[in-house]
């Protein structure tokens, strides 16, 4: 078997030799060249595994090569050599198509894990195995075109190292599309982190992320490790990032830029090999501009944005995620499979679904343990009523912002019932609400109602809320 082969264009004699010698151990066939004209010549001559390119030629830019390689070798990786903290150059670089950048001085380290993941995905694509992966079709459901378009970008995505923003609203699946980039990449043999940046207190959220040495501080027993080094050779998922308060935005920056962390209490920065997804349901733009998220972290991690659409711009896929929720339920409680009747799947297309398709989940569920048997009528729905004004309200957000879920209204005291059930319905409605804001974390749900987690459990137990 022949050697792999790499390109490496820099106009510094230095870098070149520092890259030939050090691929060379690799095992790799190293070419070096210092102008754009003689690397138009050696990819017109042969083609390469992996290719570097310094930002300034003497001849012309880096981009000018990034160009060329995804015009006539698309399967070829191509990595830019940025200047130390040149970090526009490093975003123009991937948005122009680079599969990812080192900085100089060139951490060798970094340089060999990068190159490992490169000749990855490199040798996946010849050998046909990145086709074969899972597009995602089993657990992303839909036909629609809008779905049709998220897939077909995510296979785009998962082929190199750029940094994602994943924007929509709450429930549409942002978490699944970020874990489907990942497993459709070269990185999906190593860990997918998650984390909810909105369900870390912030005077635990240095710790969290970079992780502490033992005795950095009251309570740190031990050496622990950050989420960044959890990932390390992997992805980390920043869910609701907009949440991130201002300090750790700064620090966050500086760990993308320098893809390294310097854990609480240690004297030196810790390399990590980390892919960065994010993706929230706020307009994260609209927040720069109010000042609540910072400008240069926003440029960062949105290199490519992909949208995630709301299932009210794609009603034709309610009828197959019903179908697939539906028999999802019937295998977890191994029960009998329900069945929407047509009037039931009508009210269900015919529904905005604020909460998206978490919302549907929930109808499903609630509908299955409400019916007669296993057919679902449009009383067992219990949708909610929405009025003209909200329909009006939902139409005019802006792109990315998600509509608040509106209550379903609480019957009006009876004679029967009386003033007690009434409030009993009105807390029912607005605890479930919560709830499905929160992603059924209590403790974020105790903190939108105002109460505390007591206060909630005792609610639930006294109403009867699972």
């Amino acid at each position: 078997m022949s050697a792999q082969t790499v390109l490496v264009i820099d106009d510094e004699r230095d870098i070149r030799e520092l890259l030939t010698i050090t691929l060379g151990r690799m095992d790799l066939q190293v070419e070096a060249v210092g102008t754009v004209a003689e690397a138009r010549r050696a990819l017109g001559e042969r083609s390469y595994d992996l290719c570097f390119t310094d930002m300034r030629l003497p001849d012309g830019t880096g981009h000018e090569v990034i160009e060329l390689i995804a015009a006539e070798h698309p399967d070829t990786p191509v990595a830019m050599i940025t200047a130390y903290g040149n970090v526009d150059a490093a975003v123009s670089a991937l948005k122009a198509g680079a599969f990812d950048f080192v900085s100089k001085p060139v951490d060798i380290q970094m340089l060999r894990r990068l190159v490992r993941t490169a000749l990855r995905l490199a040798e996946e694509k010849r050998s046909g195995q990145a086709t074969a992966k899972p597009d995602g079709n089993e657990r992303l459901i839909g036909e629609s075109p809008a779905m049709q378009q998220v897939r077909s970008t995510i296979g785009k995505l998962a082929r190199n190292q750029a940094p994602v923003y994943i924007a929509g609203e709450s429930g549409v699946g942002k978490e699944l599309v970020a874990r489907l980039i990942h497993e459709q990449g070269p990185r999906a043999s190593g860990p997918f982190v998650p984390v909810n940046c909105g369900a870390i207190p912030s005077e635990l959220m240095e710790s969290e992320f970079f992780g502490h040495r033992k005795g950095s501080f009251t309570g740190a027993v031990g050496d622990k490790e950050g989420l960044f080094q959890a990932a390390n050779g992997g992805t980390l998922f920043l869910d609701e990032v907009a949440e991130l308060p201002l300090h750790m935005q700064v620090k966050l920056l500086r760990a993308i830029q320098e893809k390294a962390v310097r854990p609480i209490g240690a004297r030196e920065e810790v390399p990590v090999d980390v892919r960065i997804l994010s993706a929230t349901h706020k307009n994260l733009a609209a927040l720069v501009e109010q000042g609540q998220f910072r400008q240069d972290l926003f440029y960062r991690i949105n290199v490519i944005e992909l949208r995630v659409p709301p299932l009210r711009e794609r009603r034709g896929d309610v009828a197959l995620l019903s179908s697939f929720v539906l028999r999802q339920l019937a295998n977890k409680s191994g029960g009998a499979l329900g069945r929407l009747l047509p009037a039931a799947q009508q009210a269900l297309e015919a529904y905005d679904f604020p909460g998206n398709v978490r919302e549907l989940e929930n109808v499903l569920e609630r509908a299955m343990a409400m019916c007669d048997g296993d057919e679902i009528d449009v009383s067992d729905l219990m949708l909610p009523q929405r009025t003209p004004r909200q329909h009006a309200e939902a139409g005019s957000l802006a792109p990315g912002m998600a509509p608040a879920a509106p209550p379903a209204a609480a019957p009006p005291p009876t004679a029967d019932g009386g003033l007690d059930d009434y409030i009993s319905n009105l807390e029912r409605t607005a605890i479930i609400k919560a709830l499905e804001e929160s992603r059924y974390n209590k403790t974020a749900a105790a903190k939108k109602l105002g109460i505390t987690f007591r206060a909630l459990r005792y609610k639930l137990k006294k109403l009867g809320i699972d």
